[in-house]
């Protein structure tokens, strides 16, 4: 799988975990040289508090675009150490 924005490829992965219909990639497939710094943070129920990145690609800037869970509750395990993408970011095989 494929996370694209902007034209560039963000993340690639053949191990991706489908959870409420977003893929989370394993955080070592986010290419870093794309992500930057946001203090924004949201909460789920069931998976905990999220962490954002905000993407910056040919000088544009995508906030918030991307979420992980540093330490998700026990019954979101399986997003442990992974990232998913919004706004925009375009997920294909």
């Amino acid at each position: 799988m494929k996370a694209i924005w902007n034209g560039m490829v963000i993340a690639e992965s053949d191990d991706t975990v489908v959870v409420e219909g977003n893929h989370y990639f394993p955080a070592s497939a986010l290419k870093r040289e794309y992500v930057t710094f946001s203090n924004h943070r949201t909460s789920c129920y069931w998976k905990g508090q999220a962490s954002y990145y905000s993407l910056l690609v040919n000088g544009e800037m995508n906030a918030n675009a991307v979420w992980y869970y540093a330490e998700p509750k026990p019954e979101a395990e399986m997003v442990k150490d992974r990232v998913a993408f919004w706004h925009g970011v375009k997920i294909e095989p």
